[in-house]
């Protein structure tokens, strides 16, 4: 009886110690260089103490426990190596500071109003928040909806204690606790990697708050940018121009992970439900799994990257597979989003170019660097209006030009259109307008709205007739002659 008490006693300090420590470690904006090396050293030798079975507790029955703590101790390393290293001299960021301290909270959002930039949100938020909603879960996490200050959309992620990671963890190891910490460390690592890869096509960290919650202590919320989900079937009904923006984000995104701050980092669980859109612009916005790590070679032969449909071998150099991150983003790029929404219903003029990027990417032939600059040389020529320059067709009809007027009726239906029960189509100018108009046999007008798209060009309904035709500030209407 007495070393049982023993045995609980140790285990009651050991899961006290390892909640503080997994605290500190866990912050996102936690910087190694706020620790001297010595006492980053001090800290990673407790770590290791902390997670090793004591001999009263080595037996069979503490053998499971035992292999789930070690594997908390390998995220927790993981986690480490992407916290934020700000500039020597720069301003700490507000993240360092536990937001569960409410009268230091509200110091800190003092400080920030001061520098003149918003303040970071923290469990007052989350506790304040209103209408929210699920959105959706995986594995690990769930994502929430919720309105601050009655209108503000913010997404609240949190470790799923309902989901697959948890339920199987809990049912294998018997210990909630335990269990909770190995999920949370991947939203942990989430966060310090939003923090720490900026980027306009990451999903903005706005904060997050501990809390206690299911008799788990200190359980973590993020607080992040809200985007809605990716649904394949509906990006493939959307106008051309929106699915090459999409394509363009993702892009830009892989070019940045190619070169980022933390070397070339690749995204494992690379699916279209990792990212969201937020104003028309691709963002991802699961991070857990991306990583680092380079394939170790000897040979070429141990450089094979694997997909479902074809396999690449890639080259050894210096120990490691060459660009290997950056090829796997790239060829998953190609298979989940390239072949689907970039060529389809493209700008005749664009096609050649378009298909090219298509095929170079799904034969690995090129790199981010060659391939984004590609697109963005499609997207200058798309906004400029070249891809008019070799339309030498010649518009026989001649259109009534009609100042301050719309139709609201006559609609048809085309496709893609930026409207349901209508056919909206953006166009560079008044001469594309017309092409389009003459293409469709149903076309007898069309209005040119006062509304652009991201690109600037601008919105145009195309219409059966004019008997509707009403008065409408800003907008030009244009009748066919003779119709």
């Amino acid at each position: 009886m007495k070393r049982r008490k023993v045995v609980v006693a140790a285990g009651f300090c050991l899961s006290f110690f390892l909640g503080t420590l997994f605290n500190l470690l866990s912050v996102p904006a936690f910087e190694h260089q706020q620790l001297g090396k010595q006492q980053q050293q001090q800290l990673q030798q407790q770590l290791e103490a902390s997670l090793e079975p004591t001999t009263a507790s080595a037996t069979s029955g503490h053998a499971l426990l035992r292999s789930l703590r070690q594997q908390i101790r390998a995220r927790l390393r993981e986690a480490l190596r992407y916290g934020p290293f700000p500039e020597r001299g720069a301003r700490p960021p507000l993240e360092r500071r536990r937001l569960m301290d409410l009268q230091r909270a509200q110091e800190e959002e003092r400080e920030e109003r001061e520098h003149g930039s918003a303040p970071r949100l923290g469990c007052s938020s989350v506790d304040a928040a209103s209408d929210v909603r699920f959105v959706g879960s995986g594995y690990t996490k769930a994502v929430y909806r919720a309105a601050l200050n009655g209108s503000f959309a913010v997404a609240l992620k949190s470790v799923d204690f309902g989901g697959h990671d948890m339920e199987e963890c809990v049912r294998k190891y018997g210990s909630a606790g335990d269990c909770y910490r190995l999920a949370s460390v991947k939203l942990v690592k989430e966060m310090a990697l939003m923090e720490r890869l900026q980027h306009p096509n990451i999903l903005k960290l706005y904060g997050y708050c501990y809390q206690d919650s299911n008799d788990i202590k200190d359980t973590v919320t993020a607080i992040t940018e809200l985007g809605s989900p990716l649904e394949m079937i509906q990006l493939l009904q959307t106008p051309w121009e929106e699915r090459f923006r999409i394509c363009l984000s993702l892009m830009r995104l892989l070019h940045y992970l190619a070169h980022s701050p933390l070397g070339s980092l690749t995204l494992l669980d690379f699916r279209p439900r990792q990212f969201v859109l937020v104003d028309g612009e691709l963002k991802v916005t699961d991070l857990d799994d991306a990583s680092v790590e380079e394939t170790p070679c000897s040979s070429s032969a141990d450089c094979l990257l694997e997909f479902p449909a074809r396999n690449f071998t890639l080259q050894c150099s210096s120990g490691h597979c060459q660009g290997i991150n950056e090829k796997r983003n790239l060829y998953n790029a190609y298979r989940f989003f390239f072949t689907y929404l970039l060529p389809h219903s493209a700008p005749t003029a664009l096609r050649p170019l378009l298909d090219k990027i298509v095929n170079s990417t799904g034969e690995l032939l090129w790199g981010t660097d060659e391939t984004l600059a590609y697109l963005e040389k499609a997207l200058d020529i798309y906004r400029s209006g070249h891809y008019l320059m070799n339309d030498t067709q010649t518009h026989k009809t001649e259109y009534k030009r009609v100042v301050d007027a719309s139709i609201p009726g006559d609609n048809y239906r085309c496709w893609p259109s930026y409207q349901h029960d209508g056919c909206m189509l953006s166009v560079y100018d008044v001469r594309e307008a017309i092409g389009v108009c003459e293409s469709h046999a149903q076309c007898r007008a069309f209005v040119l709205s006062n509304q652009s798209t991201w690109t600037g060009h601008q919105l145009a309904l195309f219409k059966t007739g004019s008997a509707s035709m009403a008065s409408a500030k800003g907008k030009l209407t244009y009748i066919k002659l003779g119709s």
